[in-house]
């Protein structure tokens, strides 16, 4: 089921996907399941709060990319409204800027998305896996992704 917020549709988890996800995460905070997962950390835009949810890391060659299935989900709004997310696997932990990627440049890394988690998500994709970039073209708008790039080191002030 989609619903629109802020003039952005996003599908919302069934209550069995949100109990997976829980599971996932817990395995994920502590350094096992698919290698590819991380545990999404990000501030929550009202409430100030951290909230954590496993996602599948799209990498490719040096670049690192999210990729936001649903949609405009509530994860997706936080880190917009942050620009700054931690991913966490285990013990590991790294702070990350969120650069969220222009149109122009979705579908090359939606192909890519697609292509690499298939089985985890190609029911929220209209075209299958293994089509062209230019078949995502169209559907670009509909798919938040952002590009996450090393964030600025802590400046350390003495009083």
């Amino acid at each position: 089921m989609y619903f629109m917020t802020e003039a952005r549709a996003f599908q919302r988890p069934t209550t069995i996907e949100r109990l997976l996800n829980r599971a996932i995460g817990t395995l994920v905070g502590l350094g096992l399941g698919p290698r590819h997962m991380r545990l999404l950390e990000v501030r929550g835009r009202k409430s100030g709060k951290r909230h954590a949810l496993p996602v599948d890391l799209l990498i490719e060659g040096d670049r690192l990319y999210l990729v936001a299935p649903r949609g405009a989900t509530e994860w997706v709004r936080n880190v917009e409204a942050s620009g700054e997310v931690t991913l966490r696997r285990g013990r590991r932990r790294a702070v990350y800027r969120a650069r969220p990627v222009p149109e122009s440049e979705k579908p090359a890394i939606l192909k890519a998305y697609l292509d690499r988690f298939r089985r985890e998500v190609q029911r929220y994709f209209p075209v299958p896996a293994g089509s062209p970039a230019e078949a995502f073209a169209p559907l670009a708008s509909r798919y938040p992704v952002f590009e996450l790039l090393p964030a600025p080191a802590p400046t350390r002030t003495r009083p």
